[in-house]
């Protein structure tokens, strides 16, 4: 018998866990001092302490766990004879996964009965966690791990994920975008719309002039590529509340059908992003294809 894992990088809110009986790897971020936090899925979250503390100059950081760490978390598990199937963020955004496979090497050995499935979502936020919620619903069902993983090897090639972000700076402070990419598209006004590549990793899909154009952007992309709408469709913001429910509202007056959802975005994810990030999220009949 397998657990099903995730982790809070894939921002799936925490009722949702619960109602599926998921547990979850939270991953920890900084942005008061030295103080160690860790995100729980929104559950004790205090989402507008973090992006005051941001806006008002704050420096987030987000750090990878190391092997001791994986191991205190999958030991369990496999003490009490149970495989793990981990569905996880994208390894392309994080140096966290090489702890990973150092912990499972050492458990091998220690429990060498035992199966640790990993399955890398190519993405991040509700990109993974729309991933995680239909493959939990699937095992809740009776689904083998056999059949999960050829459920979402599939599956992972159907999601579309649009997002802008307000200042480019975060982007380039964490690596995400050059500065001189970040300094002339400030100047210019250029709001890049951004999703995953093959790889897992950030591209630019397109760049829209103002962010009222790059908002309609991200609607027209859910309204015209959202083929299943028995699947949810997430609106993220970024503490931008009333410019979220604008998009929620844009996308709904042409698809009065989709189920949108809407959440905040995450601290960890959020370090990166800033303020003012808006995103959107849905299955269609394919990842979208970012510029070259």
């Amino acid at each position: 018998m397998s657990v099903l894992i995730c982790d809070s990088n894939c921002e799936l809110w925490y009722t949702y866990a619960e109602e599926l009986g998921i547990p979850f790897i939270s991953m920890p971020y900084i942005y008061r001092g030295e103080e160690e936090c860790f995100y729980d899925l929104g559950k004790q979250t205090d989402f507008k302490a973090f992006y005051t503390a941001v806006r008002g100059g704050a420096v987030p950081r987000t750090m990878a766990l190391n092997p001791e760490n994986y191991k205190d978390i999958l030991r369990p598990y496999f003490e009490r004879g149970e495989d793990v199937f981990y569905i996880s963020f994208s390894h392309a955004m994080s140096g966290t996964f090489g702890s990973l496979d150092l912990a499972l090497k050492d458990l091998a050995e220690e429990f060498p009965e035992r199966k640790c499935t990993v399955f890398d979502t190519k993405a991040i936020s509700l990109g993974a966690g729309l991933q995680v919620e239909a493959a939990a619903r699937l095992k809740k069902d009776g689904a083998s791990d056999e059949e999960l993983l050829a459920f979402l090897e599939e599956f992972r090639g159907r999601v579309g994920c649009y997002f802008e972000v307000d200042d480019l700076m975060h982007l380039k402070r964490g690596g995400r975008l050059s500065a001189a990419a970040a300094v002339a598209g400030t100047m210019l006004g250029l709001k890049p719309i951004l999703t995953f590549n093959e790889e897992g990793g950030l591209s630019v899909y397109e760049r829209a002039m103002g962010r009222k154009k790059a908002m309609r952007m991200l609607a027209e992309h859910c309204i015209k590529e959202m083929t299943a709408p028995e699947y949810p469709v997430y609106v993220l913001d970024a503490d931008c509340e009333e410019e979220g429910d604008r998009l929620a509202a844009l996308i709904k007056e042409k698809r009065p059908e989709a189920n949108i959802r809407r959440q905040p975005v995450g601290p960890v994810i959020g370090s990166h992003c800033g303020p003012g990030t808006l995103a959107v999220l849905f299955i269609g009949d394919r990842r979208p294809i970012p510029l070259k």
